[in-house]
């Protein structure tokens, strides 16, 4: 008999009473918050200033290609590092030079 699992894509806690950070993790959706997991595919720390994501975005679209639904904060996170990322890699926009000064009267 086959199995069909349902995968999620979620946050899982760790770190200090009052401190937390968190693992984004792919799991089976009956697993507990903090149980098994099958890949750890980033992390979030909320406490920094400002917030910490780091995403394998390659892993989370692979993930989410098989079938994998994210939680809520997890799209979240996800759309929030392609954005980061995105503006890493955006080339920096020359003014341009040969535009002529525009005389305001005053």
């Amino acid at each position: 008999m086959e199995h069909h699992y349902v995968i999620k894509l979620r946050l899982r806690r760790m770190g200090a009473k009052k401190r937390p950070h968190y693992r984004i993790v792919a799991t089976e959706h009956s697993s507990p918050r903090d149980g098994r997991f099958i890949e750890s595919i980033g992390y979030y720390h909320p406490i920094e200033n400002p917030p910490t994501i780091k995403v394998d975005l390659e892993r989370a679209k692979y993930w989410i290609s098989v079938g994998a639904q994210p939680s809520p904060t997890v799209a979240s996170l996800i759309r929030k590092a392609e954005a980061a990322e995105g503006e890493g890699e955006a080339e920096p926009v020359e003014a341009e030079t040969d535009a002529e000064p525009v005389a305001v009267e005053a």
